[in-house]
């Protein structure tokens, strides 16, 4: 399945059901948002470079479970199926596993173009807010108002994002495409 075909799709999909999957991805965004904060928090004023990798790789590691989940609570979308919480980690992981080796080219087309909308997000607002030195580095004791400023854009990019590659890795990872005959978000029978 080419990257095209797979990022139209994908949009396809999340225009048909935008209210159940934005909704899902706000509930997991903001369950994410606790260990988010709590992260940054514990190394608030902190200069060490290599606590902030450290919390950083904290923080792509819950990210990552958020997006697995999301990913296998949405499976059932492009075939009309709504949103399918239970088991939903084991499958999201089952479908990005086989997203990445079917379709490495479409998943990493949904992966740049979800990051670049994420930058666009957050990027402006952070450096704004904290200065260029402490969104690339050490947080250095910032104030709670520029904190709060950086926080939310990350939520909200995290919000609007999360759903697009979920659908990205459904499609790329299902035997089918997640496609039936009638196209995607449509039940075949």
């Amino acid at each position: 399945m080419s990257p095209t075909a797979v990022l139209g799709g994908a949009w396809r999909v999340l225009r048909r059901h935008a209210r159940a999957a934005w909704l899902t991805a706000a509930a997991v965004t903001l369950l994410n948002t606790v260990p988010d904060v709590v992260r940054q928090v514990l190394v608030w004023d902190d200069p060490s470079v290599p606590h902030a990798v450290l919390v950083d790789v904290v923080g792509f590691s819950t990210a990552l479970v958020a997006q697995l989940w999301l990913t296998g609570a949405l499976a059932g979308l492009p075939t009309g199926d709504g949103v399918r919480p239970a088991g939903a980690l084991r499958r999201g992981t089952g479908l990005a596993v086989r997203a990445v080796r079917r379709a490495p080219a479409a998943v990493l087309a949904g992966v740049l173009t979800g990051g670049a909308v994420s930058a666009l997000i957050t990027v402006p607002a952070s450096v704004a807010a904290l200065g260029a030195a402490r969104v690339l580095g050490p947080l250095d004791d910032p104030s709670a108002g520029a904190f709060a400023v950086a926080a939310v854009s990350d939520v909200l990019a995290s919000w609007v994002t999360l759903p697009w590659l979920a659908v990205v890795l459904v499609l790329a990872g299902s035997a089918t495409g997640g496609w039936t005959e009638r196209g995607p978000g449509t039940r075949s029978g």
